[in-house]
């Protein structure tokens, strides 16, 4: 199958996929972890249709986006394929509703605004509450001190289904100095200490393509991976 992404050509693209998940499998493994339990999200964000039809046709059923107009559209022109729309961008109040039309799951719950917004009596939608690990506020997600308070919000929010917490390691010195393995213990200690509350909120959104591995070794249980797997985003972009 040829690819519209420029560079990209299927070849390309089944190696790839398979590097990823010979390193998941790897990591799983060094954890004594099922690989089998690990989903690996393929964040397709300025990527063609043609990129996610090559994804889907070699097995992919989980992709991730950022940017809502994209996502909107991509999910309404797929719609006919068995797909899991992950949303992993920052949600605007105003926009919550439309992206819980075509969202299965939203990564970046962390405001009780946001979670009032996303509230529904007539469905309901699976989201992770994002932790923030920088000192950076701009970069999204709560501040690990009120995270009791936001978990209490979403589990009292009808419609709202709380799988666990998500988090992206900061990026660098400047942003908590952190290596990303460590990063990772904190939010899997955090996801422990949120167990009281909300006992099956057990699952940690953690990990891209550069630190995959470390996360799968703290207790990743889906995986947010975009280059590692697409490539470089078309030059257009």
């Amino acid at each position: 199958m040829s690819m519209a992404t420029p560079g990209a050509t299927a070849p390309d693209l089944v190696t790839r996929l398979e590097t990823v998940s010979v390193g998941v499998a790897d990591a799983a493994r060094e954890a004594g972890r099922d690989p089998a339990e690990i989903t690996t999200i393929v964040v397709t964000k300025f990527h063609p249709l043609s990129m996610i039809e090559a994804l889907y046709a070699l097995g992919v059923r989980d992709v991730g986006e950022n940017r809502h107009q994209e996502a909107q559209s991509k999910a309404a022109e797929l719609a006919k394929l068995d797909l899991t729309w992950h949303f992993v961008g920052q949600v605007q109040g105003k926009k919550a509703r439309q992206v819980r039309a075509y969202a299965d799951v939203i990564h970046s719950v962390d405001r009780d605004s946001l979670v009032a917004a996303l509230a529904s009596a007539e469905s309901t939608i699976d989201c992770f509450i994002q932790v923030n690990l920088t000192d950076d506020a701009a970069r999204g997600g709560v501040d690990p001190a009120n995270l009791p308070a936001l978990v209490d919000t979403v589990l009292a929010a009808p419609g709202v289904h709380l799988l666990g917490l998500m988090a992206v390691a900061p990026l660098s010195a400047g942003e908590g100095g952190e290596e990303p393995r460590r990063a990772f213990a904190r939010v899997r200690n955090l996801g422990e200490q949120i167990r009281s509350q909300a006992p099956a909120a057990t699952a940690l959104s953690m990990g891209m393509s550069q630190d995959y591995a470390a996360a799968v070794l703290e207790g990743a249980t889906h995986l947010r991976i975009g280059t590692a797997i697409t490539g470089n985003r078309p030059a257009f972009s």
